[in-house]
């Protein structure tokens, strides 16, 4: 119980015995309390922080990237500089049928399969050398894709020119039929892309030149060999592609979910038409969205909140080939 000091002032006293006696201020216990602790750490060293995650797997990758470039080093397979490699059966049977020049054939020594003897056949008449190699070398030579046991040396994809493009589908027989892809950086989804366009008889596929996947060793392979009948052409500026599209005859339809119409009640699908389909998640740029004729979107569950890029456009183009058979 509070007790009187003495003074006629009530107030709290310190018992008998007590460990500490009076103290006045800190006496300095402040200070020897962040003593030794030092400064903070960053936040990429502490164990907890979602940076040193990041850390952790940027020096994975780093390390990924060397083991690669020693495997590389060792290997007998070296691709020269302005070339790339072809790996798989389909691709490199593809590319050989639709004679694309190649420069040398890369073989497992155990591969029995009559694409492979195809292509060494028709390689072999090219003057193309064929080299034996072993499984590491080609899995080296193409970062770890699925080769089954072959795969040629080409000169980099030669990309169309997007009037040239225009002009060659405006002659095919039947309604001409473009796809454009906005920001879509993954070349699995362009290899898939081109695939569906071979199947639905689409004459030609734009890209951008930046910010979009490009025609690499893994779209031929995801192709199937469509790479080697479909054109690609890059465009500086889309928009302006798409305009020259439109001032040739094609009309412009993007794929958005927010679209105006379902893709399967496309009244334009009958019209020499440009199928324009954007990244998965950001969907259509503003100023390609603009440039649209028309949008159109598919019906999906609302329990899916969109379509990967490729599938979506596989998708539209069956529906546009349905609408024009009807």
């Amino acid at each position: 119980m509070a007790g009187g000091n003495g003074d006629g002032r009530r107030g709290a006293i310190r018992k008998a015995g007590s460990k500490k006696g009076a103290q006045v201020g800190t006496g300095g216990h402040s200070r020897r309390r962040l003593e030794g602790k030092g400064p903070t750490p960053k936040a990429e060293d502490r164990t907890y922080h979602p940076a040193h995650k990041r850390k952790i797997a940027r020096e994975r990758l780093e390390e990924k990237k060397a083991q690669i470039a020693r495997a590389r080093a060792k290997s007998s397979i070296r691709v020269a500089p302005g070339h790339e490699l072809i790996a798989g059966r389909n691709p490199v049977a593809e590319a050989v049928r639709a004679g694309v020049p190649v420069t040398r054939v890369f073989v497992l020594g155990n591969v029995r399969d009559d694409r492979v003897e195809e292509v060494v056949r028709n390689a072999s008449a090219m003057g193309a050398p064929v080299y034996e190699v072993t499984k590491r070398d080609l899995d080296v030579a193409t970062e770890e894709t699925v080769h089954q046991g072959v795969a040629i040396e080409v000169a980099e994809y030669e990309y169309a020119h997007v009037d040239d493009l225009i002009t060659d589908s405006l002659q095919q027989l039947g309604v001409p039929l473009l796809v454009a892809l906005d920001q879509v950086t993954d070349p699995h989804n362009l290899g898939a892309v081109l695939r569906s366009s071979g199947a639905f008889g689409v004459d030609g596929v734009i890209i951008p030149e930046r910010r979009s996947a490009g025609v690499n060793t893994t779209a031929w392979k995801v192709s199937a060999g469509a790479a080697a009948r479909v054109p690609v052409a890059r465009a500086t500026n889309l928009v302006r592609a798409l305009e020259a599209c439109k001032k040739a005859g094609f009309f412009v339809v993007g794929l958005d979910g927010g679209g105006e119409v379902s893709v399967r009640d496309l009244p334009l699908a009958k019209e020499p038409l440009v199928v324009v389909t954007g990244a998965e998640g950001a969907g259509l740029s503003r100023l390609v969205r603009e440039a649209c004729d028309q949008v159109v979107s598919i019906p999906i569950s609302s329990a899916v909140e969109s379509l990967n890029a490729a599938v979506a456009t596989g998708i539209a183009l069956y529906e546009v080939a349905s609408l024009r058979q009807a």
